[in-house]
């Protein structure tokens, strides 16, 4: 497939629900005991995962139609304690041998990794050019979970930096008290899709569906949560609802409604 058809195994009318099982390398992952099964569960309201390549070897056909998106590092905060570690493992080959239709690497801005790991994206995305398989940054200033750093500022920074490296699609967090006109800002000057991550999970529908339905008013192509979904107490109806959200226009009165619907 072409570049571009590899971007659209993740877009459904230019947008994505993405879910991303790829935690085991990083945290630990009470709710991913059984990535089989949530992969069957959720397969009607997602457009592709990212996973690592142990999981892309043994999911056969589970994942077919779906986007695959292999992680390309060990991501973990043991590296610094600043949760800013990424550790380049795969690339391009591994990438092709699961079938990927796209990889993801950690860029962390602002940390005290910079250099190491931006010259790791780069040469993750020169490889990518001859093999036309999308790379998705995802960016975060300073590291995982430094909520405070996320100002509309540093966020702005961070997915312009990710574009500008060559990255096909930017996965960020919705800044930390940023209005939906600040992200629409942010998104209008990044010339590829942007779409946002869930973090730790928020046990809280009512924010956790507000952020997405503001993330898709501002402009962002989708969204790529993990743990809001699968450790949620109903992964299944949550999912549900945020694909409304995305996919069909949902307000969050609706999709918080829609929650208590039977599955």
């Amino acid at each position: 497939m072409s570049r571009q058809d590899n971007i659209e195994t993740f877009f459904r009318d230019g947008k994505t629900v993405i879910l991303p099982i790829d935690h085991g390398v990083a945290i630990p992952v009470p709710g991913l005991e059984n990535p089989f099964q949530l992969i069957e569960d959720l397969n009607p309201y997602v457009d592709g995962y990212v996973i690592n390549l142990g999981l892309a070897l043994r999911t056969d056909d589970l994942l077919t139609g779906k986007g695959i998106c292999l992680r390309t590092d060990v991501y973990n905060t043991r590296t610094t304690g600043k949760g800013a570690g990424s550790i380049n493992v795969y690339g391009m080959s591994e990438a092709e041998m699961v079938g990927a239709t796209g990889v993801m690497n950690m860029l962390f801005p602002f940390s005290d990794n910079e250099e190491a790991i931006t010259q790791n994206c780069a040469d993750l995305i020169s490889e990518s050019l001859d093999v036309d398989i999308p790379v998705i940054l995802e960016t975060l200033p300073y590291g995982l979970g430094q909520t405070d750093k996320y100002t509309v500022e540093n966020i702005g920074f961070a997915v312009r930096l990710a574009a500008e490296l060559g990255a096909d699609v930017v996965k960020t967090a919705y800044p930390t008290n940023g209005t939906v006109d600040d992200f629409k800002k942010i998104v209008e000057s990044c010339y590829v899709p942007v779409i946002v991550l869930g973090g730790a999970a928020m046990n809280n529908d009512l924010d956790l569906l507000c952020m997405a339905h503001d993330a898709i008013k501002a402009g962002a192509a989708g969204i790529a949560m993990g743990r809001n979904v699968w450790q949620h107490s109903s992964p299944i109806a949550i999912a549900r609802s945020l694909f409304a959200i995305v996919h069909e226009g949902a307000k969050v009165e609706q999709a918080l409604a829609l929650m208590k619907e039977p599955i």
